[in-house]
């Protein structure tokens, strides 16, 4: 994508929220647009696929604080029709403007990574000075490592606890496959471009004044293919759905983020690709929970198991077979809410594993028969000397008394 179309589009209006949009609601409308957009859920509808490949390509600027800060900047600058590259008009100024002259772009903008690169590339190369000579940036043009890409996958817990390795299927600019990125047709090759001497930008006088601008001819790259590849037209990157495997450890998180490098974007010039970032989305389980690097469960009892203590068999998330869980014995008397500990079994960490955190419940019947409703009786009238709940009327006659 040229720095035009980057400057041109409104990444906002693609996703459908207001600029001054939160980093949450700006998740939430790329998450619905992708959800029912998602090339996987249409085959073979290509305004789905647009619309797909519209937004991830908004949520890629807007998702991140840094690009979302320079792209707000660059719009806000170019609105008033400023310059573009490889567009008609002159400078700052709009049509047949001009910019002032021996300035330094990193003085005047900032540094590395900042508005400095922004218009250091659109002028000819970042933190250079110009002057009135009319003399422009020399020698191949730069190389420039692509862009980072953001992308998510949905996990199941037991997958996110055991780790696992899963297809990732991404749209979007990839290096052309024909000719390699070169844009060239294969069998042929590239020469200099004779317009810009291979530099990939041009310096152009007016009134006196020399500023420069990537080169049309080349658009910027500073190489010409003797035959332009029919695949890509000679810019040697295509819009592609490719399938990365993406590896996840075991014991991910929740919204951790995965960094793959090397497969994100590709580079302009023969520069490296950028960073694919897989954000990793966790779902529940209907037994387990997890805190850490321990699982938790919940398991009912019944109150003579609670009460006489009994052996239970209790499931663990690793288990296989026909022979499922470990042995927990619960001691006589124990209370409900009371949590035991089964070392071991929780999530895989470097060394050995978390543990797996079993809380008790008693479970009271809801309906007893006539022999049970006597027996539970007879046991109440046994145990009416009991009072379980003698430390709160302790507590309550102290205040009685000293109020």
């Amino acid at each position: 994508m040229s720095t035009k179309d980057y400057i041109e589009k409104d990444y906002y209006k693609a996703l459908g929220v207001t600029k001054d949009a939160d980093a949450k609601a700006i998740k939430k409308a790329f998450n619905k647009i992708a959800k029912e957009n998602h090339p996987d859920h249409n085959p073979g509808d290509p305004q789905a696929e647009a619309r797909f490949k519209e937004a991830s390509e908004a949520y890629s600027v807007l998702s991140d604080a840094d690009k979302r800060k320079e792209y707000d900047e660059a719009r806000t600058l170019f609105a008033g029709g400023g310059y573009y590259p490889g567009g008609g008009g002159g400078g700052f100024g709009g049509p047949g403007g001009s910019y002032t002259t021996s300035f330094n772009v990193e003085d005047v903008f900032g540094g590395a990574g900042g508005l400095g690169d922004l218009f250091g590339d659109l002028l000819g190369g970042g933190g250079r000075t110009r002057t009135r000579t009319g003399r422009g940036p020399t020698g191949p043009a730069a190389s420039a490592k692509g862009p980072d890409v953001e992308a998510g996958v949905e996990l199941s817990f037991a997958d996110a606890v055991r780790g696992t390795t899963l297809p990732l299927r991404l749209s979007g600019p990839g290096t052309c496959t024909l000719c390699g990125g070169t844009g060239a047709r294969p069998g042929t090759s590239v020469h200099a471009c004779p317009t810009c001497g291979g530099s990939g930008h041009i310096t152009r006088n007016q009134g006196g004044f020399g500023f420069s601008e990537p080169c049309r001819e080349c658009r910027g790259t500073g190489r010409i293919p003797d035959s332009p590849c029919p695949e890509c037209s000679g810019s040697g990157i295509t819009n592609q759905v490719r399938t990365i495997t993406v590896r996840v450890p075991a014991g991910v998180k929740d919204g951790a983020k995965l960094r793959l490098a090397g497969k994100g974007a590709p580079g302009r010039s023969g520069g490296p690709a950028g960073d694919l970032y897989v954000t990793v989305h966790v779902g529940s389980h209907p037994l387990f929970g997890r805190t850490g690097d321990n699982l938790t469960l919940t398991v009912p009892i019944t109150f003579a198991e609670a009460a006489l203590g009994t052996t239970l068999r209790v499931p663990t998330l690793d288990d296989a077979g026909a022979t499922r869980g470990v042995s927990l014995k619960i001691a006589p008397g124990t209370p409900s809410g009371q949590t035991l500990r089964v070392r071991g079994r929780g999530v895989p960490r470097k060394s050995g594993a978390g543990d797996l955190l079993v809380t008790v419940e008693v479970a009271v019947p809801k309906k007893l028969s006539a022999d049970a409703r006597a027996a539970l009786e007879t046991y109440a009238a046994a145990t009416s000397g009991e009072d379980p709940r003698e430390h709160i009327t302790a507590e309550l006659a102290k205040e009685h008394a000293h109020g």
